[in-house]
């Protein structure tokens, strides 16, 4: 059997034509080469798909069931060959993605969206991890993108692009003792249990973690259930609060005497410059950098 597209779209045209030479005019054919085709697709495939009874032929209850995926089976093909020419293009065959567990309530999926605009063949994968871990996975290199928050240290294997800047703070439940001050000092907030996000890697120490007594979790909302709950203090991102009006209920803002108690911090697009990005990839890279060079471009006024 080796049925192919354009016996498919013949055998298409003569169900909704409703006759041979219809379907013949249709596809700017003669009509012996429509009925030749269709006794040859029938001889491939063992069955009758017309009665040739009368002046046009009649679909057999075969022909009727075959026609129900026809339709379904040409946009396929068609959705393969156009995968097939995007990939010979330069369209990676998966875009994976890692998005760093704070930024979570950061708008990111309008990237995404963008993505899938542009390429809606594209297989895209999303991972969240702490900042370490989406570091780690970048150059192991089972993501391609990491959606990540500034790094103290810039490997020379790594480049990047900034966002935008995020706000994080320190909190504690309403109840905790440290809540119970108009002011914290530092010297309170490194003797109070800390709350940190951190890699599933214990040899690898969190980048914001001031307390020298703490408890690890891998994500912001494990974090904040534990912060709820009166455990420790903790740094979350002031996004999540506005999000959730009811998280921000739960919580109270620290107001650290000694130092500021937002961290603000960039957020960029990071890649390995060991990894050969694909076409999708290049895209968000070059769409963000545009967005940049846009916004600076305006007057002070307009920003």
């Amino acid at each position: 059997m080796n049925i192919n597209q354009e016996q498919l779209l013949l055998f298409k045209a003569v169900m909704e034509t409703g006759s041979f030479s219809a379907a013949a005019r249709k596809l700017g054919k003669v009509p012996s080469a429509v009925s030749m085709a269709i006794a040859n697709m029938e001889i491939d495939l063992d069955l009758q798909l017309f009665e040739r009874i009368g002046r046009e032929p009649q679909p057999t209850a075969a022909a009727q069931a075959l026609y129900e995926k026809t339709e379904q089976l040409l946009v396929e093909i068609n959705q393969w060959k156009q995968h097939a020419q995007a990939l010979s293009s330069g369209l990676e065959s998966e875009l994976n993605i890692v998005v760093v567990s704070e930024l979570l309530h950061t708008r990111w999926v309008d990237y995404i969206v963008l993505l899938e605009q542009q390429f809606p063949d594209l297989q895209i994968n999303i991972f969240s991890a702490p900042q370490e871990d989406a570091h780690r996975m970048l150059f192991e290199g089972s993501a391609q993108l990491a959606l990540m928050f500034e790094r103290e240290q810039l490997e020379t294997r790594e480049q990047f692009v900034e966002l935008k800047k995020e706000s994080l703070v320190a909190v504690a439940a309403k109840s905790h003792p440290l809540s119970q001050h108009a002011q914290v000092s530092y010297e309170e907030i490194i003797n109070s249990r800390q709350i940190v996000v951190a890699s599933r890697d214990s040899k690898i120490k969190p980048e914001l973690l001031f307390s020298k007594f703490y408890w690890r979790t891998d994500n912001h909302h494990s974090a904040y259930r534990l912060i709820k709950q009166g455990l420790g203090w903790g740094i979350l991102p002031i996004e999540m609060l506005h999000e959730h009006p009811h998280i921000q209920e739960q919580l109270y803002i620290l107001n650290l005497y000694d130092f500021t108690p937002k961290f603000d911090y960039f957020v960029d697009l990071v890649w390995s410059r060991e990894t050969k990005l694909g076409k999708a990839a290049h895209f968000l890279i070059n769409h963000i950098r545009n967005q940049r060079k846009n916004s600076n471009s305006l007057p002070k006024d307009s920003v």
